[in-house]
């Protein structure tokens, strides 16, 4: 699930008056969920553990070109949420420790496969289906019927109402490219790409961004996890969403060890604590939708079920790799988002 760019949050709240909390140190996370649960965990593992906790908020694809660019002196511990595939990538590139917890029996099968494929660099925390979200009161206004396939997002109506984020720095935007080449074949995914290319008004660099512009009236349409449209439903804002019919990817948001991280311990002691039932319930308590991992914690009602959606075999393994993630980043910038619109 993909988040607002370049946003830092600084947590410590009762810290500096508390010698206790000191004495447990410090941890650096770098989190690529929504704003509001990456807060919420670290104040609640900072007051269960007394750690002082630093909490960076970025998309996903920025946090792993950051962690690339700190390999040779890191300044993260540990990568909170975000798309699961460019935490596959840190670990193919050995950017990420390998750490089994002792809470990896508690966890789903699809979130225990993503910790196998990645020797236990990584581990699912959450996950979430690939659609659309729209604004309801722009449509009817408009006289426009709210998507229900990839098919339709080429039509005229659609004329500069869409927006997609960017894949060199959203995690969101490249499960999306992945997504249309499994379903159709790499050749005929482009080709759908520039079509789709001439109604899309902006790329911008956070996941989260379209939807959080459908919310406030300034596109029609995006391309986005379900579960952030119910977000912003809840919240109040005018926003329906859908899952395509021809079939859609998936996210398995993740969880990652920063290699070389200053404050291991307290990283894997984190890590453990992110993976129990009540620890994975603040998703909820900040009103965010996904699926988590941990198989006794409860699903927040209203979440988008997978058995109610037309899922592809995503695969995570072939996606994830780096070489493959650059190929498709990289063609998608020179034949899709260098034509005009």
């Amino acid at each position: 699930m993909t988040t607002r760019p370049l946003l830092a949050a600084l947590v410590a709240a009762g810290v500096a008056a508390s010698g206790g909390a000191s004495a447990q140190g410090s941890l650096n996370v770098y989190c690529s969920a929504q704003v509001e649960w990456c807060q919420a965990v670290a104040n609640a593992f900072q007051r269960e553990t007394g750690v002082r906790v630093a909490m960076t908020q970025k998309g996903s694809g920025e946090v792993l070109a950051q962690i690339r660019a700190e390999a040779q002196n890191p300044r993260g511990d540990i990568w909170f949420g975000g798309t699961g595939d460019p935490h596959l990538q840190a670990a193919e590139d050995n950017l990420s420790a390998e750490y089994r917890s002792p809470n990896m029996e508690q966890l789903h099968p699809w979130a225990q496969k993503q910790a196998a494929d990645s020797r236990y660099r990584t581990v699912g925390i959450y996950a979430g289906a690939l659609g659309f979200g729209f604004n309801t009161e722009l449509l009817a206004r408009r006289n426009i019927t709210a998507p229900a396939c990839w098919a339709d997002l080429l039509k005229p109506e659609f004329r500069n109402e869409i927006q997609m984020a960017n894949p060199n720095s959203s995690g969101t935007a490249y499960v999306m490219i992945a997504t249309m080449v499994q379903l159709m074949g790499e050749e005929e995914a482009f080709t759908y790409l520039k079509a789709l290319h001439r109604n899309i008004n902006a790329y911008p660099r956070s996941g989260t961004g379209p939807i959080k512009a459908v919310a406030r009236g300034e596109t029609a349409v995006s391309i986005s996890f379900v579960h952030d449209a119910v977000t912003e439903r809840v919240a109040g804002f005018p926003v329906g969403n859908a899952t395509p019919c021809e079939g859609t990817g998936y996210e398995i948001g993740s969880m990652s060890i920063i290699r070389g991280s200053r404050n291991e311990r307290n990283a894997r002691r984190f890590y453990d604590w992110a993976l129990t039932p009540d620890a994975q319930k603040l998703g909820a308590d900040t009103k965010q939708f996904q699926i988590p991992s941990n198989r006794n914690a409860p699903i927040p009602e209203g979440a988008p079920r997978f058995e109610n959606i037309k899922l592809i075999e995503y695969d995570f393994a072939r996606y994830g790799q780096s070489a493959e993630r650059r190929r498709l980043i990289e063609r998608w910038d020179r034949e899709v988002n260098s034509l005009p619109r």
